[in-house]
């Protein structure tokens, strides 16, 4: 229901060499450091995220409904693209073990992520209607939980603070650049050659996408960072570059299809309009005179195709989560990296129920 909303969608990436030899790629954030892929047995914890009392529901969503695609693909890597929890249903001060919840299936597994801020990740608290019904002041519907209520929501500082403290060394996630603050999920990382640790083969930017504590934008100094940054990771753009964000960027708008998905699209839900950033302040105009780049971004549950849009491809990952609208199937956007020296990136959806779907060559 509306009430009971919270969203996780998430994105798999793993290296492989196109032979039989598979081997696990490192991934480093420009610190020197370096993750290797270690696996844990599967097992299945899976439980519906906060509702509106921020109390755990007494009836627990069957262990089928556990990420399966993550058996399925045995990913290197997983993307959180927002909206893990759905803070203006959960009136408490620090909303970070609902999100520990929502991150569990990657770190059941021993599987690395990384993740950005969705809209309703820090949204405060939205008090239902219902609640007015009854004469006098409403109650205040937080008791069953063990911690202080709190109407403000979980700031972003707290969420990826705890996020980061509490899950090294497989959390991947960063604060980002103090000067872009109030966004924070802003931050690079290197996919490099299992056979050489300081070879690049894929970039991956996060972008925060703003929402909830404020409005829904890619700033111009957001902009001008990943500038920056790119020149001096990537000068000549030689190596492919994968962004990450929570909320589509108008262009998306641009290139949706408007009733079945035709070619040169790839997708197979279309059920609704994109939902947009407010505004914009140049970061789509630079990143439409690089030469290439992929773009994945969550937001819309209705929505699972890729578009090209000039040089670039724009995606939708697939509602992974169990809160949330819609009523669409459940499953992953998958991205592969294959080679070994030059790579060429492909992606898929892979759906809950072990079917794939809406493969595309998305570089070569």
């Amino acid at each position: 229901s509306s009430l009971d909303r919270a969203r996780l969608v998430a994105l798999c990436l793993r290296q492989r060499r196109p032979t039989s030899d598979s081997t696990a790629a490192a991934f480093s954030g420009f610190d020197g450091a370096r993750l290797s892929r270690s696996r844990s047995s599967p097992t299945c914890t899976s439980a519906r995220l906060p509702g509106p009392t921020g109390a755990r529901p007494k009836t627990p969503i069957p262990s089928g409904s556990c990420p399966t695609f993550l058996d399925a693909e045995k990913p290197d890597f997983v993307v959180y693209l927002g909206d893990l929890v759905t803070a203006n249903n959960v009136p408490i001060a620090n909303a970070s073990s609902y999100w520990g919840q929502a991150t569990s299936p990657a770190r059941q597994r021993g599987i690395p992520w990384a993740s950005v801020f969705g809209n309703h990740d820090d949204m405060p608290f939205e008090w239902p209607i219902e609640w007015f019904s009854g004469p006098g002041i409403p109650e205040v519907r937080c008791r069953e939980v063990q911690y202080s209520c709190s109407f403000k929501g979980t700031q972003r500082l707290v969420l990826m603070k705890n996020e980061v403290e509490q899950n090294a060394p497989l959390s991947r996630s960063k604060f980002g650049p103090k000067e872009l603050w109030p966004s924070i999920s802003n931050y690079v990382l290197q996919l490099s050659s299992p056979d050489d640790p300081k070879s690049p083969v894929l970039f991956m930017y996060f972008l925060d996408s703003g929402g909830g504590s404020y409005p829904e934008v890619i700033s111009s100094a957001q902009a001008k960072w990943f500038e920056r940054k790119s020149r001096e990771i990537n000068p000549e753009s030689k190596v492919p570059e994968i962004i990450f964000w929570h909320i589509p960027s108008k262009a998306y708008k641009e290139v949706a299809p408007w009733f079945g998905i035709r070619k040169p699209c790839v997708g197979s839900i279309n059920k609704e309009s994109v939902a947009a950033q407010e505004a914009e302040f140049g970061i789509m105009d630079m990143l439409a005179k690089r030469p290439s780049a992929i773009f994945v971004v969550g937001h819309n549950h209705g929505l699972d195709w890729c578009c090209p849009y000039e040089k670039l491809w724009l995606c939708y990952a697939r509602h992974t989560g169990y809160g949330g609208y819609g009523n669409w199937a459940r499953g992953a956007r998958m991205v592969e990296a294959i080679g070994e020296q030059d790579f060429s990136l492909k992606s898929w959806i892979r759906m809950e129920d072990g079917k794939v779907h809406s493969e595309v060559v998305l570089s070569s």
